[in-house]
């Protein structure tokens, strides 16, 4: 009987060892289709963290670590820079004049009745990020003959923000607390930093801003930076630089001047020392994070100055260590005018005003990282100063980590966008790239939906979203369904079985969502403070009107929709033409941005011919039914996947579905008292009373 217990309770223990908890991420090289890649020999300098990471994961497929030789066998693999002559004597200088600090190539070479695999790049870093490229290869079962890869990446610097504050909690994070734990540093580090930094560089990643943009001064204390240091140190070998963000009352608050403003010779001159103190403990530190004038917190404008005048300052500051500022351009006023129209009316004329190491990082649509907004007019308007885009990794507006939505086609969206600002085909990727702009800075953003959950991101699909945004930082040019092939089969499985309707999924589940929460063109009807679930009526006293569903929706007997024509707020106007008149018209308007530009009566018919209050039916029914349809797709897939990961997607799954009908229902029953028509009969009845949907009061501690 005891051996019996004795061998139940080692079972026990070896299956929870066992266990498949998601924390690999996309690094598993267990399952790597190995079996037809021969190498005879590695030809390389050990002492390279790429040779140390190729080696890494050699081990993990089971292969005994490649022995470094110096002599030239067939199949051999080299990864090398060209400060190694078998490099110079292999590959043509021209191969690797083209390629930026961070580029790289990755040939088959035949020289003498002798084939070779090369990895080449100027430095170190570049070396790093084609190692890894030729693991994805072999991750993913793609042939290794033949090969002829030429890579640069789309942006210069590609970056995480953290919405982590000092006390570990995490703005709009939906993973657990912060992985930086600021308490046990300097003393103690996490052996998730590394971890970290590998999962970021494997997707092309070379930065992270360590902080919330709602900054606290104490960040830049010396206590706090020598906490940064140590990050900055776990970090650095994989080519992954540390930023901050900042308070810009700092110099007050933290250094007891009288004010900060950038026009104070006493300012200044506090900046550039804490700058100082700064890179002599971090040299490679990457430069500042600025929310200023937005949502309350301190700015340049508190004392009658510019966005300008405040980054210029910090830019100096920063210019002789090679450091950069990033002002967000998320700002807006009770001023009384359409909040999507402002942070264009602030910035664009200040074009060309800016020092030429300041980028303006503007989120992707004008108000603020809805499930579906047009890009921000102020892509394309800046020529003379460089602008990075900002996407929201983490589900803000979109789930949080309870729903399944594959974010790659909301930014491909914006980045394929064309804003006509240099003639057709001026797209948000050329002008933000520069390839259609002189730009010294180039430069990219996502908000990390990253928290110390095991599996990282608290939704095991959410990880693709992390995957998605360096994938398409380091080549904006892919296309989701490549991003989404290649996540799966690093992540999952490479059964075609299993591949293609996850694809599916995936792909179509953005879409999705926005049919069961704002379709064509509706926005921001979330509900007060946490963004989880519908609430079309909210009414907050003493609220700014911008801060309401109802300012967005506009809902009344004529109709729905925000009148952004030039018979409303005239926002249509800061677009190039064409798209200002496409999107004045109505008969022209993407019907995906109807109720964004248009107020519109619920008898309009669209071009299907049925009234805009039947579209709005259907397409809150049809999200609910593709949410159901993924149900059964997944439940599908369980003799494809680990018991641990299929039974918590399938769970959330489940709240998914319930969370549709919940925005189907309440949506729908509520804008029904304005169009006074009924429910289609064809579609599914609501299970909920109205009544009862606006008595629900989330506990946010059970959503965060």
């Amino acid at each position: 009987m005891k051996l019996k217990v004795f061998i139940l309770l080692l079972t026990t223990v070896f299956f929870r060892l066992t266990a498949e908890d998601g924390s690999r991420l996309w690094l598993r090289f267990t399952d790597a289709g190995t079996e037809t890649i021969r190498f005879s020999g590695l030809l390389a300098d050990n002492s390279k963290v790429a040779v140390t990471e190729f080696q890494r994961a050699w081990k993990e497929m089971g292969k005994a670590p490649l022995s470094l030789t110096g002599s030239m066998k067939n199949n051999l693999l080299i990864i090398a820079t060209p400060h190694e002559r078998v490099i110079r004597r292999l590959i043509q200088s021209k191969d690797l004049a083209n390629l930026s600090d961070e580029g790289y190539i990755i040939k088959t070479i035949n020289n003498k009745n002798q084939t070779y695999t090369v990895v080449s790049a100027k430095n170190d870093a570049g070396l790093l990020y084609g190692v890894y490229h030729l693991l994805r290869l072999i991750q993913t079962n793609a042939s290794l003959s033949g090969l002829n890869i030429s890579e640069n990446p789309s942006y210069e610097r590609r970056l995480l923000n953290h919405w982590d504050n000092l006390d570990r909690t995490v703005e709009r994070g939906y993973a657990g607390h912060s992985i930086w734990q600021w308490d046990e540093l300097p003393g103690k580090i996490s052996p998730r930093y590394k971890e970290y930094a590998r999962a970021n560089a494997f997707i092309g990643i070379n930065g992270t801003v360590l902080n919330n943009v709602n900054a606290a001064p104490e960040i830049l204390s010396r206590e706090y930076l020598e906490k940064v240091k140590v990050i900055a140190g776990e970090l650095r070998p994989f080519n992954v630089k540390v930023y901050l963000s900042v308070n810009f009352a700092s110099p007050k608050e933290l250094g007891g001047l009288q004010n900060s403003d950038p026009l104070n010779a006493d300012v200044q001159r506090w900046w550039k020392q804490k700058v100082s103190e700064i890179y002599t403990l971090i040299p490679d530190f990457g430069g500042f994070l600025v929310k200023a004038n937005s949502e309350g917190l301190p700015g340049p404008m508190d004392y009658g100055r510019t966005h300008a005048d405040g980054a210029n300052m910090l830019a100096d500051a920063l210019k002789s260590y090679g450091g950069i500022v990033m002002w967000r351009a998320f700002v807006y006023n009770p001023d009384g005018d359409d909040r999507a129209k402002q942070a264009y009316k602030e910035f664009k004329p200040l074009d060309g005003k800016f020092r030429d190491n300041v980028i303006i990082q503007l989120k992707n649509g004008p108000v603020d990282f809805q499930p579906r907004e047009p890009f921000s007019p102020l892509f394309g308007a800046m020529k003379q100063t460089p602008i990075m885009p900002e996407f929201q990794i983490t589900q803000e507006y979109l789930g949080f980590s309870n729903h399944l939505v594959f974010l790659s086609p909301m930014w491909k969206e914006c980045l394929d966008s064309d804003t006509y600002c240099a003639g057709k085909g001026s797209t948000v990727a050329k002008t933000t790239d520069g390839r259609i702009f002189d730009q010294k800075i180039t430069a990219i953003a996502g908000v990390s939906n990253i928290g110390e959950d095991i599996n990282w991101t608290g939704h095991h699909f959410a990880q693709a979203n992390w995957y998605a945004f360096g994938r398409l930082a380091w080549n904006n040019a892919l296309t989701s369904e490549q991003i989404a092939d290649e996540w799966i089969r690093m992540t999952f499985t490479k059964d075609q079985e299993f591949v293609e309707p996850v694809k599916k999924m995936m792909l179509t589940s953005h879409q999705t969502a926005v049919d069961y929460m704002m379709p064509l063109g509706l926005h921001h009807i979330f509900a007060w403070g946490h963004h989880y679930g519908p609430e079309p009526w909210c009414d907050v006293p003493g609220a700014r009107p911008d801060w309401l569903p109802k300012y967005y929706h506009n809902a009344s007997e004529n109709g729905i929709g925000f009148d952004r024509t030039t018979s409303g707020s005239d926002a249509v106007s800061q677009y190039n033409s064409p798209l200002r008149e496409e999107f004045n018209d109505i008969k022209t308007c993407p019907e995906e941005f109807l109720l964004w530009f248009h107020h519109v009566a619920w008898d309009y018919r669209m071009n299907n011919g049925k009234t805009l209050w039947n579209n709005m039916c259907y397409a809150y029914d049809s999200g609910v039914n593709k949410v159901r349809e993924y149900q059964k797709v997944w439940d599908r897939m369980e003799d494809y996947v680990d018991k641990e990961r299929f039974v918590h997607i399938q769970s959330r799954l489940r709240i998914q579905s319930r969370d549709a009908v919940w925005w189907k229902d309440a949506c729908l029953l509520y804008f029904q008292q304005f169009s006074r028509e009924p429910i289609p009969y064809d579609i599914e009845r609501p299970v909920y009373d109205l009544e009862d949907l606006m008595k629900i009061k989330l506990d946010l501690k059970h959503h965060n």
